[in-house]
């Protein structure tokens, strides 16, 4: 037996369906794609991340959103949930609804066994053509480690590594530090 092709849906097509749908899907290249549940430490993380951001960027014209907010790819081949969004300045919608935004500063995604390599690669390739992204987070929730690939004045991606509780990740995109064992407070013992 072969399995039935998924539909090829529009953008729009998509999000009339997304609009009014009890769960979440993301859409790429065409396809929708059904989001999987977190785990209790993929929340966390989450949340730790989202809530030290908002305390360190709450005086500047940054704003921080969950993964309830909606993005756009500025291709339009993808809409997507990261599990952070940073917006620095005014933001910008697809839409009166206000529920895509289309340009974020900075994203970030916590690693899902399930999920690890489309955040690393496809996923990642689509988000370098945002024009307002400067910054791309990954973080592990397996053990104390992130990632951060920062754009360059001259358009290249710079990549750094930052391991272990007593260190720090600096997010120059969005000019703050974020310590590594406030993101893995409670995940992970001191």
């Amino acid at each position: 037996m072969s399995a039935q092709p998924k539909p090829w849906l529009t953008p729009a097509e998509y999000l009339d369906i997304e609009r009014s749908a009890t769960i979440r899907s993301e859409y790429i290249d065409g396809e929708m794609v059904a989001m999987s549940g977190g785990s209790w430490e993929h929340g966390l993380i989450a949340a730790n991340v989202v809530g030290e951001l908002r305390q360190k960027l709450k005086r500047r014209p940054c704003q921080i959103q969950g993964s309830d907010l909606r993005i756009r790819v500025a291709s339009g081949r993808l809409y997507t949930y990261p599990d952070v969004t940073v917006v620095c300045g005014e933001p910008q919608f697809e839409d009166s609804q206000r529920d895509i935004l289309v340009n974020p500063t900075l994203i970030g995604e916590v690693l899902s066994p399930s999920t690890e390599a489309y955040d690393r690669g496809k996923k990642f390739e689509l988000y370098r053509s945002i024009p307002s992204l400067r910054g791309y987070l990954l973080v592990s929730q397996d053990d104390p480690h992130v990632e951060l690939f920062t754009l360059q004045p001259d358009g290249r991606w710079f990549f750094t590594a930052t391991a272990g509780l007593e260190t720090t990740v600096t997010l120059a995109s969005i000019e703050c530090d974020l310590a590594l064992a406030e993101i893995y407070d409670k995940v992970f013992p001191a």
